[in-house]
This record gives structure tokens, sequence and C-alpha cells, in this order.
């Protein structure tokens, strides 16, 4: 390796250890429970021991990796969290939980020390001098419960109560909250009955309003069919007579002026009767058409039959 390259790689390791040194720091130890009972957390061994739980308030992830758990202050490298493992970064505002076994050889997430009433744990930094967080556990707490840290500041993230409490490993304890919704609903309904009630009213909500949509979208289409229909049969229907008497009597008028014989009285009359009867295709001023039908009588060929005397 050249000099040069020696020479900027040295201040960016120097910045990257800086950087995770500070990062270490905003890990508090926010939950501790010591005695386990019979509904405590389950290990990956099947065992039920007690937990420490370290939470990330801040912002970016942070690599503990390197750092030490110990429940001795004069010996604060006692429980060494291993470096190598790339499950050691926490994400901002996540927790992580590790079981004091007593018995490091089970994983990285296991101490070499067992939980006791009485004593302080403590979280030291990467370096095994610089103390981060402690905790002191109370010599008169009960099995089965913890000692946690709340956040009365959801947004600065300021944990300034610490009390007594039911477990919530892995959660975040927020406004002297001891559980999350979920767990709260999981404790008081155990067989689901709320949240499928809850979901059934949501499906059911949302297939009436589904209904009621394409009730009214049917309606609306149905009153413009209807509204085109008529608009259409306005069209289609014949534009209103004139005074038909008025034509009547005309047509009487010049019939009777033009002193014509019977016959072409009767011509007049018969279509006269068939304009009235609306069997006439076509109405002119003084001229009228009569359409032949298989009702009208003029191209009846039985009736032009001569009948003889037997």
């Amino acid at each position: 390796m050249s000099v040069k390259k020696l020479f900027l790689l040295v201040p960016a390791l120097a910045a990257s250890l800086f950087a995770g040194a500070q990062n270490v720091s905003d890990l508090i130890i926010s939950e501790v429970m010591p005695v386990p009972d019979s509904t405590s957390l389950v290990d990956d061994f099947g065992a039920r021991n007690g937990w420490v739980e370290i939470f990330n308030t801040s912002q970016g992830t942070v690599n503990f990796g390197g750092c030490y758990l110990t429940d001795d202050r004069s010996d604060l490298r006692k429980s060494m969290i291993s470096g190598l493992d790339r499950s050691t970064r926490l994400g901002p505002r996540q927790c992580v939980v590790f079981y004091a076994s007593g018995d490091q050889s089970n994983g990285t997430f296991y101490t070499s020390f067992k939980l006791r009433r009485g004593t302080t744990i403590y979280l030291v930094s990467n370096d095994g001098r610089t103390l981060v967080d402690s905790l002191v556990i109370p010599s008169d707490v009960p099995a089965g419960k913890s000692l946690a840290k709340f956040a009365n500041d959801n947004k600065a993230i300021v944990f300034d109560e610490c009390k007594l409490s039911d477990p919530t490993p892995k959660a975040y304890n927020a406004g002297g909250k001891t559980e999350s919704g979920a767990r709260r609903l999981a404790r008081e309904d155990p067989h689901g009955f709320t949240l499928t009630l809850v979901s059934v009213s949501v499906v059911f909500c949302a297939l009436l309003i589904l209904w009621w949509l394409f009730a009214a979208m049917f309606q609306s289409a149905n009153k413009k069919h209807r509204a085109t229909l008529a608009g259409q049969d306005q069209k289609k229907a014949p534009a209103p007579k004139g005074d038909v008497n008025g034509e009547i009597a005309a047509a009487i008028a010049m019939a009777l002026g033009s002193g014509s014989e019977d016959e072409v009285a009767a011509a007049i009359g018969m279509a006269l009767d068939q304009w009235l009867s609306d069997t006439v295709h076509d109405t002119e001023s003084f001229v009228v058409t009569i359409r032949r039908d298989g009702q009208s009588m003029w191209n009846n060929k039985a009736l032009n039959f001569r009948n003889y005397q037997r």
C-alpha cells in the first residue's frame, strides 16, 4: 500500500471509530426482568431466564458490537457482546433483548451472568471503560415483573421515569404505558372475537357503501336513458295537422260548387272518410291521396263481380 493511500485511510478509520463511539452513547438499558415466572419470555432454547432490554434513542443505526454488559462495577468487561455478528446493528427507536442465562456460549444475545435482585446492571462502551447506562434492580422485585424506563416525551425520547411494570420485551415504553396496544388486545381478547367483529363490521359497511353507490349510478343512468327515449319519441311523432275542419269544409265547398255528378260527390266523400280515418299517407293543399291497404274497398275485386239473376 502506498504512503498516500495510508494517509487517506487512517483519518477515515479514526472518523468511523469516533462516530461509532458517539452512537453507542445513544443506547440505554430500557427494561430489566430479573426473576422470570411461568409466563415469562422463552429464549431460543425453550428456557425462561431473566433478560435485559437495550433501546436505541437516536434517529440513526447504532452498532453495539464490542460493547459489554455486566453486573459488577469492578469488572466492566464481564460479558462482551460479539462484534462479528451483523445482527448487532440496532435501528432507530428499536430495542433488543439479551437473555441472562449465565452461559454466553449460547449465542450473541446471551450474557455470562444471571440477574439477581439488589444488583446494578451496566452497559459499557466498546472501549471497556466508559459507562453508557445503568439500571438498579430493587431487592423486592416480584417474580414475573420488570423494571422499565418510560419516555414521557415521545418526540425527544426522554426516559425520565423508571418503575415496576408488566414485562414488555422488545416493545417501546412510552407515555407511562406498560404494554402496547397489540399486547393489550391479545390479553383482553385471547380468542380474537373483538378483532373478528371489527373486521366483519368494516367489510359490511364497505359493501353497504358500494351497494348505495351502484344503486345511485343505476338510477342516474336509467333516468338518462328514459330522457333519451322520450326525446326520440318526440322527434318521431308526426307534426300536428292544421285545421282539419277547415280543410274538410273547403273540399266540400269545391265539390258542391263544381256541380259534379253523384258519383263524383261519392268519391269525394270516400276520400274524406279515408283521410279522416288516418289511412292517407300524403296530404297536400287541395289534393287527397288515398293509400292502398288491406282494409280499403277500392281494390276489392270481389265487389266487382256481376250478380246474375238465376
